[in-house]
């Protein structure tokens, strides 16, 4: 794939199922979100496929007008290093908890690719 368009490039690797992120091959860093080059050093960023296994940072529930039910709004840490933003699917909003292990899974939203997580292993870290 190009590297000129590095959030299309992710959103098509989403599309077809894969859930991959950036990293340096210099460094060995992981980046995320998708960009072209590594931050502080302009390294050069190759894409592998991520582990998908990740730990609530920071949690919050979103509370909604009926009958729409709450969500939570998520920062994850991936295993691989990079905190993204996503939401845990599968329980409860107000039982996503800090520190609960989790896994990435990609879903369709509103005709687009999406990647969500799901508590794992009964969410312990």
């Amino acid at each position: 794939m190009s590297t000129s368009f590095p959030e299309k490039e992710y959103l098509n690797y989403l599309a077809a199922g894969k859930f991959m992120i950036q990293r340096s091959p210099s460094s060995g860093k992981h980046v995320f979100y998708p960009r072209l080059a590594e931050p502080r050093t302009g390294s050069e960023l190759e894409w592998v496929e991520a582990c998908g296994r990740a730990t609530v940072y920071a949690t919050t529930t979103i509370r909604t007008k009926p009958p729409l039910e709450p969500y939570n709004l998520c920062l994850i840490d991936l295993e691989e290093g990079p905190r993204l933003m996503s939401r845990v699917q599968g329980i409860p909003a107000v039982d996503v908890r800090i520190g609960m292990a989790v896994q990435a899974r990609i879903i369709t939203e509103n005709g687009q690719p999406l990647l969500v997580f799901e508590a794992r292993d009964g969410g312990q870290s």
